[in-house]
Formats: C-alpha cells, structure tokens, sequence
C-alpha cells in the first residue's frame, strides 16, 4: 500500500475513533436529539455520512449507493462503522480509483464525513452533555480498528470549563 492510501485508511480510522467519541456517553434518545426543523438529527447526520462513505466507495467499485434507512440509530452506526471498513479495505487491498485521485476524495466526501462528526459534537453540546476534550495527536488511533468499539481517551483534558 502506497503512502497516499496509508494516509487515507488513517483519516477513515480518525474519523471512526472521533464519531465514537461525540457518541460515546450520548444519554438515551440522543439519535433522535431534534433542534429545529432544518437541522439533522445524529441518526440523520450517520446516514449521511454512511452515504458519503458509500459515495466514496463507488469510486473503486462503481455503481452507486443509497445508504439503507435503518430504524435504530445503533444500527444505523453499526452500518457506517461496516462501510468505513469496506472502504478501508478497497484502499488497502489496492482498488484502482476510477475517476478520481486520492487528494480528491480526502477534500470531498472524506473530510465532508469528518465535518458531520464535528456536527454531532456540537449536538451533544446543545443537548446539554459535551463531549469531553482530549488531545487527539496521544489519541489511540489505529486502522486496524475501524469499528464501533473505539478505545477510551489516552491524555483526556482533566479540566474543562464547559463541564456541566
């Protein structure tokens, strides 16, 4: 596997390591957590970031993607964590990329994804219980694992003024 491809396996893990920490200590119902109208709900911005991954995906292996509309929202994350995966595996299995360049798909639906994540943190905020801080350059970050089951915290923020 090249450089480039190494690259791109470790932001699929960030992104899969920082969406479980925004959802890690969600109180109950948060999937459905609605602030107003035109605003995703978390169940709502996991599909579509399951949609962008899947996007992304059929730049290896054509066709196109619809994500499934999955009732629960832990399923609805479980089947994100799969695409990540599935998408992680094209690059490093070494799928051609067909129409598009690794640095096209990072600016596109790769760091569209990441921008969501950023989405659900500040939902967790508005709905009363912050994500707590950490500094994610000690974070345990691996592409080996690009599940749901994220490890906690290595150097987690002992203070922090925003603390309910």
């Amino acid at each position: 596997m090249d450089e480039q491809r190494a690259l791109l396996r470790h932001f699929l893990a960030a992104l899969a390591y920082r969406t479980q920490k925004a959802l890690r200590g969600a109180p109950a119902g948060f999937g459905e957590f609605k602030v107003l109208n035109l605003v995703r709900t978390p169940h709502e911005l996991i599909r579509h970031m399951d949609s962008l991954l899947g996007y992304a995906r059929t730049f290896f292996i054509g066709g196109a993607y619809r994500p499934p509309d999955l009732p629960h929202f832990a399923d609805a994350v479980a089947h994100f964590h799969e695409v990540l995966g599935d998408l992680a595996h094209d690059l490093e299995s070494g799928t051609e990329f067909r129409g598009i360049t690794a640095e096209k798909m990072l600016q596109g639906p790769f760091s569209d994804a990441m921008t969501h994540v950023g989405q659900l943190a500040m939902l967790r905020r508005i709905a009363g219980c912050p994500v707590p801080p950490e500094n994610f350059i000690f974070a345990s970050i691996s592409p080996q694992n690009l599940g749901p089951d994220q490890p906690e915290p290595v150097s987690p923020d002992k203070e922090w003024p925003e603390r309910l």
